[in-house]
């Protein structure tokens, strides 16, 4: 939050202006009348008192610094002309340059990971203008950065973006060993289950509604996991609709845990895939261009979904077509139905955990979520789960990954 510094009063300014005009004649004339008297100091000390610029941050471009230090950014406000050092979470930075009385460059020290106090100062060590800036881990070992911080126009969110910032860590990284493409998912509470839409009621299994609490960060794939991807790995593809950027379908579980053992990723539990699938949305279905809060409307899922109402020919379509959530993720509706890790259990919301939640510790059939190409609204909601047994495997049965930082 940018803090402003207390303003001179506007008598104040007229007596400085007044000391200026004087100095050219008597100095200690303040009110110009040709002698230094108690006149004048009575003026003085009617405006006694520290005389602070209005000097204001109003953005830090980029927002953010690596943990190692070494950044450089430009502080940009009004009237900071006169600044004369730069702490960094109450340490100088060595480096930095008044470039304008607008533009301040400063080359960041170390510091940890999280938000950080960004404070200008002037020659006699007064404070004139602060800010605050968010470090980040200056790497993550398995993956390349693709943007740090999470862009406005995907995520519209401002408390999804300040979460995420939060982290210290980067918003959109490609796994270096897959080249998949994966999001930063914060930590946050929600409250999971059911949603009905305006067809459509929620079954038993999606109830009762509960408050979950995801404790750590993690990645997910912003795509559902493609054919190519997968042949990169596996070096055979089974799918039944071929093409490199559709959505693997027909490997089964055990083929999905072969690829993931051999990429260290993972799958996401149902807790982590319902509270990405929302994105701080509340309704049947996620965010879209046409309802950027979420909707409960039936007849708007086209926009997220390839699904069993507006998908002819039959079969998978190429990931990433139809319009992303809130947190950037492409296809949590239709496509490919997701295999997510936990075992299934119709009942398991009435003893679920409330924190970290990772489902039955065993079961017969493995989780599903999101609906896919073939079938109708009921399945595409945000809070309808089934479940699979892992033996059997189809065309519609695909998966998306995860990975912890």
């Amino acid at each position: 939050m940018i803090r402003l510094i207390a303003q001179c009063s506007i008598a104040s300014s007229l007596v400085l202006a007044s000391i200026a005009f004087a100095q050219a004649g008597c100095e200690g004339d303040v009110n110009s009348d040709g002698k230094v008297d108690g006149v004048d100091l009575a003026v003085v000390l009617t405006t006694w008192g520290t005389c602070t610029s209005g000097a204001t941050i109003t953005g830090i471009y980029p927002p953010s610094a690596s943990i190692a230090g070494g950044t450089s950014v430009a502080v940009v406000g009004v009237d900071l002309g006169s600044t004369a050092s730069v702490l960094v979470d109450g340490v100088v930075a060595t480096s930095f340059s008044v470039v304008s009385p607008s533009v301040v460059t400063v080359v960041t020290p170390p510091a940890a990971i999280g938000p950080k106090a960004l404070v200008l100062r002037n020659s006699l060590g007064q404070e004139i203008a602060s800010s605050s800036i968010n470090y980040f881990a200056a790497s993550l070992p398995w993956a390349e950065v693709i943007e740090q911080c999470p862009d406005p126009a995907v995520v519209t969110k401002p408390e999804l973006r300040s979460a995420m910032i939060a982290t210290g860590l980067p918003w959109r990284v490609r796994d270096k060993s897959t080249q998949i493409e994966m999001l930063l998912i914060p930590p946050g509470s929600f409250q999971m289950g059911c949603s009905p839409s305006l067809v459509h009621p929620c079954a038993p299994e999606e109830s009762p509604v509960h408050q979950v609490t995801l404790t750590r960060a993690f990645y997910i794939g912003r795509l559902e996991v493609t054919q190519a991807q997968w042949t990169n790995v596996m070096g055979w593809n089974s799918s039944i609709y071929n093409g490199p950027n559709h959505p693997v379908e027909t490997v089964g579980w055990t083929g999905i845990q072969l690829f993931l053992a051999q990429t260290g990723l993972r799958l996401p539990t149902e807790a982590e895939w319902e509270f990405a699938y929302r994105a701080a949305s509340t309704t049947a279905f996620h965010a879209m261009p046409s309802h950027p809060e979420g909707t409960n409307d039936d007849t708007a899922v086209g926009e997220i979904a390839w699904y069993g109402g507006n998908n002819g020919p039959f079969g998978t379509k190429p990931v990433g077509q139809r319009a992303a959530n809130g947190f950037g993720l492409h296809d949590m509706s239709g496509n490919v139905r997701e295999l997510l890790s936990d075992w299934y259990s119709p009942t398991y919301y009435s003893k679920s955990p409330t924190v970290d939640p990772e489902g039955p510790r065993s079961g017969s059939q493995r989780v599903l979520r999101g609906g896919s190409w073939a079938t109708g609204y009921f399945e595409l909601r945000s809070s309808h789960r089934e479940g699979l047994d892992p033996n059997l495997w189809n065309d519609q049965i695909g998966f998306r990954v995860a990975r912890n930082p």
